[in-house]
């Protein structure tokens, strides 16, 4: 069986954490591999459960948690997981205006395996998705797994119909990468100045000569946002269209073609356009046994987000020219990621 390939319906087999009940459903298996996971929060709603998936993950993995969040929080956070994981703050050296990018550096320099997992903290692994990471690390430098939403309220549908179109098109960008130890430290990490990180993180393998893998039946579940955390990312994953020319292009499209469409008294049109686009997200659904995480409303999904996308693309592109740069955090970002070639430029 190829590496590349899915063991039988991966999902379906997995020993997946269970959320609500805090239990898996077969023994642990111990993996020689080590966890990140950057963290930076402003309450602690959630603590309870992360709490319990770390101590999951402990049983299967060395688990790292590069914590910077305000001292009140982190000496919580230091309570809560004593003697479950390493909990680390960010190098306090290291200068960089994304913060994430900052803890992925702390915790990989720090890593006592060769295998890596970086993982957001909504990003949920079950047992199977990181036996699979595991083995795909020994025949590349990365891998790019697919997260799908679980549960799935409104604003989960909605984001859903980008990640099929996604899928249809190529690859998904996900809430987690798996790399070599050695290659991230061999390639000197990556720019911690950009605003989508993962982009740059993997151009920067490319630019290096990396090998990598994006197994689209390699699903690892993610929980969704509350909702008005959704809505303040909207212009924020636009501005991450500023570093892909052809997507940025096609979403600044979507508003003047609508708008034609509609002066032209042509509604056959924005209904072909608007159909066209769902049976192309249905493909990305159907991709790699998808239809097993992704329900089929979500294809309805995509016309809905590509509208979004069309207005939220100009505004992006107003906030790169007005105000230098996209708000995150306490700061202004102005790159969203560097070309490849840029990168390979740099590195000779």
């Amino acid at each position: 069986m190829s590496l590349f390939s899915p063991p039988g319906d991966a999902r379906r087999t997995a020993c997946r954490w269970d959320v609500e009940h805090g239990r898996a459903s077969t023994s642990p298996v111990r993996l020689p591999m080590t966890y990140v996971l950057p963290l930076r929060w402003h309450a602690d709603a959630g603590l309870s459960e992360l709490t319990g998936y770390l101590r999951w993950l402990a049983d299967r993995v060395d688990v790292i948690v590069v914590d910077g969040s305000a001292p009140n929080l982190f000496a919580r956070h230091a309570d809560a997981w004593r003697g479950l994981v390493r909990h680390l703050p960010p190098d306090a050296t290291a200068r960089g205006l994304n913060g994430k990018v900052l803890g992925v550096r702390t915790g990989v320099l720090a890593a006592g395996h060769e295998h890596v997992v970086i993982a957001d903290d909504d990003v949920r692994y079950d047992e199977a998705g990181l036996t699979a990471v595991h083995r795909l690390l020994d025949r590349v430098d990365l891998v790019r797994p697919q997260n799908y939403f679980d549960p799935l309220p409104w604003h989960a549908w909605w984001d859903t119909g980008r990640t099929l179109l996604n899928r249809a098109l190529g690859a998904d960008y996900p809430g987690t990468l798996a790399v070599r130890r050695s290659t991230f430290l061999a390639m000197g990490g990556y720019d911690p100045d950009v605003l989508f990180e993962n982009l740059e993180l993997i151009r920067t393998l490319r630019a290096n000569d990396g090998t990598e893998a994006a197994p689209a039946w390699l699903y690892v579940r993610r929980l969704p946002p509350d909702a008005a955390h959704f809505r303040g990312q909207r212009v924020r994953q636009a501005y991450d269209d500023l570093a892909q020319p052809a997507r940025l292009l096609t979403s600044l499209a979507v508003l003047p073609a609508l708008a034609a469409a509609v002066a032209a008294r042509r509604p056959a049109l924005v209904l072909g356009a608007a159909a066209g686009t769902v049976a192309l997200a249905e493909v990305g659904r159907r991709r790699a046994g998808g239809t097993a995480v992704f329900p089929a409303a979500t294809a309805l999904a995509a016309p809905v987000w590509l509208l979004e996308r069309g207005v939220c693309g100009w505004l992006a592109v107003g906030q790169r020219f007005l105000f230098g740069g996209v708000r995150y955090g306490d700061t202004r970002i102005r790159r969203a990621a560097h070309p490849t070639r840029a990168l390979r430029r740099r590195r000779h």
